[in-house]
């Protein structure tokens, strides 16, 4: 069998100017896998095995707590470190009533049974006394936890557990945990479940429309089944990797599946759609195996292109110099690589497994309507006969979304914007409605030489006296002062009464930085000094970004289109082939300015408007997005190319490359969206951002970038005699 698939010549359209000496490296991996099947499924079994194994016994090194550090602030948490002054682990219970007034002795019962039983606990080092706030409606407990804070999170159940044991014991009360602690445990929990749900609403999701495109249960699953394999083993490659990229936890594991869903289903359909293609030119007569070489020679090269090319793209996160961007671009090229993969081996052997089996379906009844007409030829017309006025619309309607992006604001998310429906985000905010300094804070932290201690002292004590009676900060009894043992270093907390998001937090913060703190503690000459806490960190974190942004997008721009003229060998189709792909990224960022910014879509979307894009929003739905576009530019472009070098005229050429891929990049993208608005659903505002702005960017990439703007820029293209000299038939080949 071998023999005869090696003899067998590659169909009229095969694309083989690129190794004119022996077989391409995806046909002869094709032909192996063909004419080994049990080989390559067993293979690839034992490789996914492997890689679970491997992951499981490394385990996952998770990022430390000094890699968050950024800018000012983390300059500011190193000299806290250096001189034991980091912030402690401190959580609040809140004591109220129902029905309002509190009544003193049930809450003092409340309050020395909490007190009592927080006192056993190995995990706390200490109970402040009960504070009762000045409208006397709430009765406050501080506990401070006995280990470091990057710590404190593993050590959080027996205190949760204390509570609810307390809250039990006295019913007339509410009795309440929150601190930052508690609340990143509830919305990790939060949102691991919700994503939990929307894995269960899209693999249903993409096995019906696989379904409806080949009409096999049995052809629907096996993308499906490459892309789940591709990304179990995924997960323990990531794992071994996290020892050289650590994990930073979160949602990258859930990144990694929906970007291994995505490409790994792709992948599968296009070769799929090849392989039929070739089955229907032979008539069915040839071996099943010659066929899946045949395509081997065109979708196996495309995704290994294609592959390669989005790998690069997602590589250009690295550049962004953050853990959590490490951390996506690590698993997501992690993902990609074996999906790609995957594809390329043990897909042809399960083709050649399913045998004539692979005929049936939707794409194969409708093959004949690809070159002749069908509802895409309908829709294509405008941009081959109007090519000019398409693309004016196609542009307008891009910019016209895009523009909005320019008033975009980034910021982190912070408590403000978290989901009102968790108990410890409804707990802070009624803790901080009656106690505003327990809110957030501005830490300045400053160390000085060994004689300047006294001099620090009074610095720091002038300068908590000069924020008395502004009203961007809370006042307290006493100033938060923590000196080191020797005096050299002293944090100051300044608690304000405003979120994260509060244009009123960074006039604090820029008044602290800019003028207080370098008037006093500035003055002394061996001072080092800054400005530390969850203001001060958005406002870096944010700032990082920015700077980053241009680099990774230029980065990303540049590297694509190189790999485009590479792969197609002509500088205009490379230059249109970056702008295209930029094109529903803009327009992406635009409407998530429109919709997230303002509060129109409040009641649509069900969330409250932060009045800010998460900060690191742009740069993944860039990234993701980007990629994405990449993979159905690729196979676009390659049928187009394929058509041309048949001999047909450009005009005739672009209408059958794009007839040709329509209906499988349109079940590709239909498949993408339904993953990607699930994400919507989620409570998360920075999910419900992603979510959006990746389904809307594959909508408008199905829908206006591929079936207006490319075909018609393509078509003046060929009007103005550019089309490329390596695209034509060379002799013998027409």
């Amino acid at each position: 069998m071998t023999a005869a698939i090696t003899r067998t010549p590659p169909p009229p359209d095969h694309d083989t100017d690129a190794e004119p000496k022996g077989r391409p490296f995806p046909v002869r991996v094709a032909a192996w896998s063909a004419a080994n099947p049990w080989k390559a499924v067993l293979a690839w079994t034992l490789f996914v095995a492997l890689c679970v194994g491997a992951g499981a016994l490394a385990g996952t090194k998770q990022v430390v707590f000094s890699d968050y550090w950024i800018g000012e602030a983390g300059a500011a948490e190193t000299i806290a470190l250096k001189n034991g002054l980091e912030a402690p682990a401190v959580e609040r219970i809140l004591i109220t009533r129902p029905g309002g007034a509190l009544d003193p002795a049930a809450v003092g019962a409340a309050a020395d049974d909490l007190t009592a039983k927080l006192n056993a606990l190995d995990e706390v080092g200490d109970v402040a006394a009960p504070v009762t706030a000045d409208s006397g409606n709430a009765v406050m407990v501080a506990v401070t936890m006995s280990m470091p804070a990057h710590e404190a999170g593993d050590h959080l159940d027996p205190l949760l557990e204390t509570t609810a044991a307390v809250q039990a014991a006295h019913p007339g009360l509410d009795i309440a945990q929150t601190g930052s602690k508690s609340l990143s445990s509830e919305l990790d929990d939060q949102l691991g479940s919700q994503l939990a749900q929307v894995e269960r609403f899209t693999l249903p999701i993409t096995l019906i429309i696989l379904f409806v495109v080949f009409g096999s249960l049995l052809l629907a699953g096996v993308p499906l089944a490459l892309a789940i394999t591709s990304i179990i083993a995924a997960m323990g490659v990531y794992a071994l990797s996290s020892h050289f990229f650590p994990d930073a936890g979160g949602a990258v594991t859930s990144v990694l599946a929906m970007i291994g869903l995505a490409v790994g289903v792709d992948y599968s359909l296009f070769y799929l759609k090849r392989v039929r293609e070739e089955r229907a030119r032979n008539g069915g007569t040839d071996p099943l195996a010659a066929s899946v070489e045949a395509a081997a020679a065109t979708a196996g090269r495309t995704i290994l292109t294609s592959g390669i090319a989005v790998i690069v793209s997602l590589a250009g996160l690295y550049l962004v110099d953050d853990v959590i961007f490490s951390s996506i671009a690590t698993a997501c090229i992690i993902v990609v690589a074996l999906a790609m993969v995957s594809s390329l081996t043990v897909l042809p052997a399960l083709l050649v497994k399913i045998g004539r089996r692979i005929d049936g379906g939707l794409l194969a009844r409708r093959r004949t309507k690809a070159a002749g007409g069908g509802a895409w030829s309908t829709v294509l017309r405008p941009a081959l006969r109007h090519p000019v006025a398409t693309a004016a619309i196609g542009f307008v309607v891009i910019a016209g979304l895009a523009v909005p992006g320019l008033a975009m604001t980034t910021s982190v998310e912070g408590r403000e914007s978290f989901p009102k429906s968790l108990q410890t985000i409804s707990t802070y905010d009624a803790l901080v409605a009656e106690f505003p300094d327990a809110g957030l804070a501005h830490s300045v932290i400053a160390e000085v030489g060994p004689a300047d201690g006294p001099a620090l002292t009074e610095a720091v004590a002038r300068l908590a006296e000069r924020t008395r009676g502004n009203a961007l900060f809370v006042e307290t009894a006493e100033p938060r002062i923590s000196t080191s043992p020797d005096g050299t270093a002293v944090r100051l907390d300044l608690p304000i009464p405003y979120a994260t998001s509060d244009p009123r937090a960074e006039e604090s913060l820029e008044l602290l930085r800019g003028q207080l703190v370098p008037d006093t503690i500035g003055r002394i000459d061996s001072a080092a000094y800054a400005v530390s806490g969850e203001p001060a960190y958005s406002a870096d974190y944010s700032a990082h970004q920015a700077e980053r942004l241009f680099l990774v997008v230029g980065f990303v721009l540049l590297a694509t289109l190189v790999i485009m003229l590479i792969t197609f060998r002509s500088l205009v189709f490379a230059l249109i082939s970056m702008g295209l792909n930029l094109l529903a990224s803009l327009a992406a960022w635009g409407a998530l300015v429109l919709v997230f910014q303002h509060t129109w879509a409040e009641g649509l979307l069900n969330f409250d408007s932060p009045g800010f894009i998460g900060s690191r929003t742009p740069l993944l739905v860039f990234a993701i997005l980007f990629g994405l576009s990449l993979d159905y530019h690729l196979f676009v472009m390659s049928r187009v190319r394929e058509a041309s070098r048949r001999g047909l005229e450009p005009t005739a050429a672009i209408r059958q490359g794009i007839l040709s891929s329509a209906s499988v990049v349109t079940s590709a993208a239909l498949i993408m969206m339904s993953v990607f608005v699930a994400f919507v659903f989620i409570d998360r505002i920075e999910m419900k951002q992603l979510g959006f702005a990746l389904a809307l960017g594959v909508l408008l990439d199905a829908l206006v970038v591929r079936v207006m703007l490319l075909p018609a820029l393509m078509s003046l293209v060929a009007r103005a005699g550019r089309w490329p000299a390596s695209w034509r038939p060379r002799a013998g080949t027409a």
